[in-house]
């Protein structure tokens, strides 16, 4: 069972050697900092750290599109993942941003990523069948899910 919650500054360290191994705790803490003040790019945004036996697994995050989309990016860490910690965090999500106001959810997962893609399925998200490049040049499909 996982639970969400904010990080904070006591989990600089954790984040920066699971995540971000080329920057100090410093510009960690300075990231957390900006995680927590729930905006990104002048559009809402909150991350929260995934809780498993009082330990962060990984992170969630949520991003507004518009008022009623949003994106949830759940990230287990590496040393973490395949114990559906993803899929029980992905699932408090859907409820907080039902509760938010949001109806609709939009994900874009790499075509590669079949844990991801396995997970949204069971979720009853509905894919996309176009497939696209993103920024960085990967192909990506669209997930959608009505909440």
């Amino acid at each position: 069972m996982v639970n969400l919650r904010h990080f904070s500054a006591e989990d600089a360290e954790l984040i920066r050697r699971c995540r971000y191994p080329d920057i100090s705790v410093s510009e960690t803490e300075n990231m957390i900092s900006e995680w927590n003040t729930c905006l990104y790019r002048g559009r809402y945004f909150e991350m929260f750290a995934v809780i498993s036996d009082g330990e962060p697994k990984g992170s969630i995050s949520i991003f507004e599109h518009s008022r009623t989309s949003c994106e949830i990016g759940p990230d287990i860490f590496p040393d973490h993942r395949g114990n559906g910690y993803a899929s029980e965090a992905m699932h408090l999500m859907l409820g907080y941003a039902a509760s938010k106001g949001y109806r609709l959810v939009m994900q874009q997962i790499r075509t590669d990523n079949e844990a991801s893609i396995k997970m949204h399925e069971k979720l009853g998200f509905e894919r996309l069948d176009s497939v696209y490049r993103n920024r960085k040049g990967n192909e990506v499909c669209l997930y959608f899910k009505i909440i």
